[in-house]
């Protein structure tokens, strides 16, 4: 297991559909943080009146991360890589991720991290794979359905277009599915230990149909 610290790299200009260019990369992380910082997703009026988005409203926690693995449309030994960015004054333990069985046939998994991100900085770390996909019927669903699945994260530019085909172009189209987690957080200041649910998104992409 391998975790390590770095500095933000500064803003990006990348529009959305150059994201599928650069999700593998710290760069695609970071500009598209820096567009739901600058506002990119619906107005707070128009989100109230999505249960989701008024669920995901109430969880403003300052962590930041996504999760990426090549094993997830390669047949590759990848393990996952987790890129996390703490945007509080103070350091945080990204302690685990439980993935709830909404089937009732794959069981839970944990994703044990124990990630350390200092104070306004942004940490990277490597962890053998683990199959963090069962048990989510929208998941099962769009990988049959030959999408490919690039980034699992706790942002989203638009929480309330879970289901729905948001891009679509020439080029590309991207496709978003959202699961319940349970996530624990710990202070290292004062070892306090902080458990929530909260909704990751999982952001798919293919080339458009014919």
């Amino acid at each position: 297991m391998i975790v390590k610290n770095f500095v933000a790299s500064p803003r990006t200009r990348y529009p959305i559909p150059r994201f599928r260019a650069t999700v593998a990369r710290h760069m695609g992380v970071a500009a598209l943080l820096s567009l739901v910082a600058a506002g990119f997703a619906v107005s707070a009026s128009a989100q109230s009146s999505d249960p989701l988005t008024a669920a995901q409203e109430g969880f403003d926690h300052p962590v930041k991360y996504a999760i990426y693995s090549a094993a997830w449309h390669l047949s590759t030994n990848a393990g996952l890589r987790v890129v996390a960015q703490n945007q509080s004054e103070s350091p945080v333990e990204l302690r685990s991720i439980l993935f709830r069985d909404e089937i009732g046939n794959a069981g839970d998994s944990e994703l044990k991290l124990n990630m350390l991100i200092a104070p306004g900085k942004w940490a990277e770390l490597q962890l053998p794979f683990q199959d963090i996909l069962a048990g989510n019927e929208c998941v099962k669903r769009t990988m049959e359905d030959d999408w490919k699945l690039v980034e699992i994260s706790n942002y989203t530019l638009n929480p309330s277009v879970r289901g729905l085909i948001i891009e679509d172009t020439r080029s590309f189209r991207i496709y978003q599915c959202v699961r319940s987690v349970r996530t624990t957080w710990v202070n290292p200041e004062n070892n306090n230990e902080q458990v929530d649910n909260q909704w990751l998104m999982y952001h798919f992409e293919r080339l458009p149909l014919e």
